[in-house]
């Protein structure tokens, strides 16, 4: 007989799963990470952080900008997977991407355009890469020294940028 280990409390709290099985439109915006799992129709701007999944029987009309996004339903707009973006074989999806890495496994359709994006990092993680403080790595990026895209959920970082950038010694 298998068991499974025991959630402790804190486990319990970064576990966060929410599944739609509703009609919604409007602006769904998650700052901390989530699995959100859209099983109904949807209209309107997605922005997640964590795992995006878009149901088989979804309808989704939307610009979607996540990290992690995985369609197996109908998607009609453009999207930004700022890790990876995985089409199933129930997907169809009609809009641009932009991701690092891509898996569209047969029988997906897709029709537009896919921009292969460079590896993003977010702030943390570049103030980690660099060792610098962040809220240097901030002021840097708000006065344009640093190669960066600002975003609703923050600051984007290129990593071949950053590694140019810290190249030509701007890095203290």
């Amino acid at each position: 007989m298998a068991l499974r280990p025991k959630k402790s409390s804190s486990d319990e709290q970064n576990d966060k799963t929410i599944e739609i099985n509703a009609q919604m439109q409007g602006t769904l915006t998650f700052k901390d990470p989530v699995s959100l799992k859209i099983n109904g129709n949807f209209n309107g701007t997605l922005e997640t952080c964590g795992t995006l999944t878009i149901g088989s029987s979804a309808q989704v009309d939307a610009k979607i900008n996540g990290d992690n996004i995985v369609i197996a339903g109908r998607v009609r707009g453009d999207i930004v997977a700022n890790r990876m973006l995985v089409l199933m074989p129930t997907a169809i999806l009609r809009g641009n991407i932009s991701t690092p890495k891509l898996n569209i496994v047969e029988g997906a359709v897709f029709q537009g355009h896919c921009q292969m994006s460079e590896s993003l990092l977010n702030i943390d993680e570049v103030s980690k890469y660099l060792e610098i403080d962040i809220a240097e790595i901030e002021t840097l990026a708000n006065t344009g020294k640093i190669p960066a895209t600002k975003s609703n959920s923050g600051w984007k970082f290129e990593r071949t940028q950053i590694d140019t950038w810290a190249s030509t010694g701007k890095v203290k």
